[in-house]
């Protein structure tokens, strides 16, 4: 993994960055991007005017990091889409905003870049439930893919070809392909769908919540019953309450060794399988679920998807996994001495606890999403504003001493 140098990155030669509990423990904001979403509008003074649907401020919903890890875009509730450079030179700090993009006709979310950095697919907020296939370069829609009836809440491109998938809210998940605007495939389900490709594209996974199930397909005969059914069953939830409290997932990601799956929820803990036979192997604690949208809401009885969904994810080593936390803090936590279990599956078994390795602060609000950038030894995190994140002697220190000076003096 090289460091963010554009003078490296481009001779081809890059230099590898290994990723350990030390440097992961030094990651600092380097640059904060303070005006990366809209504020939302004021209330109108006339009283015959509706006031605005949401008056909550506007966030960062989804961010997506290019194959080679050069940009990263993101896409907020003020219905823009904003490109960023991953890139420095020679140690000077040169993240830039490098294009905004509107879509207010149809809003945006999800965006996921297609195997050409200059070419997005993204989930759409209004209007209609199709997914739309643009061009960063043209600022045009490339392609339309219609069909699913409802809004579009999960959707990943396969890592070797032109494929990808969605899952709705109408409980299905749909297969397409980049050259064709006709679904290929179609899943039904009994709940709303999550979905995740495994790094050789061969197998995707579905999580089904509400059953609390992981389906394993694979790719070539989608069509069939799944090669493997995981329940996702934590006993250690019994002990805090009985019945124990449900579990909603909201995201997929497989480890890039292929040896893991890693279950994002919205509440207290997110949790790794073993993605060949299904074991429960981690439970991942010590943040704080961003199920709620503020830490004074009481939490409910039945678990919600509330404002979480990408907010937890791999290093590209699977060594780590970063999150985030509705307190603001980013979670580091070590995954280098998970448990091997083989044979039957034990629903019984408590999984191994894990504890943060690092809680980082410098986050603005809760830190709705959380990405390690998969090539360049950064990471970027997102909700109110947009941090990059760079270990501490590659961090800017000035800056970020006076962004958390300004923060204390704010909440003061």
């Amino acid at each position: 993994m090289a460091p963010p140098n554009s003078a490296q990155h481009d001779a081809g030669q890059p230099s590898t960055l290994r990723l350990t509990p030390q440097l992961m423990g030094r990651l600092k904001p380097s640059k904060i991007f303070k005006n990366a979403v809209e504020p939302t509008p004021p209330p109108s003074p006339s009283p015959s005017s509706p006031r605005p649907p949401n008056v909550n401020p506007r966030q960062i919903t989804g961010i997506s990091f290019d194959d080679r890890g050069d940009q990263v875009i993101t896409a907020g509730e003020d219905e823009t889409f904003r490109l960023y450079s991953c890139k420095t030179a020679k140690r000077v700090h040169s993240f830039l905003v490098v294009k905004t993009l509107y879509s207010k006709k149809y809003g945006v979310d999800l965006p996921r870049f297609t195997h050409k950095n200059t070419a997005i697919v993204h989930a759409s907020t209004k209007e209609d439930d199709t997914v739309r296939y643009h061009s960063l370069h043209d600022n045009k829609y490339l392609q339309y893919f219609k069909g699913h009836k409802d809004r579009v809440i999960s959707l990943e491109v396969s890592p070797v070809d032109d494929g990808f998938m969605s899952g709705s809210l109408d409980k299905t998940v749909r297969l397409w392909d980049l050259r064709s605007p006709y679904c290929r495939g179609l899943l039904n389900l009994p709940a709303t769908p999550i979905v995740a490709y495994d790094t050789s594209g061969l197998v995707f996974a579905v999580a089904v919540n509400h059953y609390s199930r992981v389906l394993l397909y694979d790719v070539a005969n989608f069509e069939k019953a799944p090669f493997l059914v995981i329940t996702l069953d934590d006993p250690t939830l019994s002990l805090i309450s009985y019945p124990p409290r449900g579990i909603f997932m909201t995201s997929l990601s497989f480890s890039s060794n292929g040896k893991y799956l890693l279950v994002g929820c919205s509440g207290d803990a997110h949790y790794v399988l073993d993605a060949f036979e299904g074991h429960l192997l981690a439970k991942l604690e010590g943040h704080v679920g961003l199920e709620r949208k503020k830490l004074t809401q009481p939490q409910g009885i039945e678990p919600e998807r509330g404002i979480s969904g990408e907010e937890v994810s791999w290093t590209p080593d699977s060594k780590f996994v970063v999150g985030g936390s509705l307190d603001g803090r980013i979670c580091i936590w070590d995954l280098q001495n998970l448990p091997t279990k083989t044979g039957p599956v034990d629903l019984k078994e408590p999984p191994l606890r894990l504890q943060p390795i690092a809680r980082l602060d410098g986050h603005p609000g809760p830190s709705r999403c959380v990405r390690f950038n998969p090539r360049l030894g950064m990471m970027c995190s997102a909700g109110l504003e947009l941090a990059f994140w760079l270990p501490g002697n590659e961090a800017d220190p000035d800056e970020a001493a006076k962004e958390l000076l300004r923060r204390k003096a704010a909440s003061s």
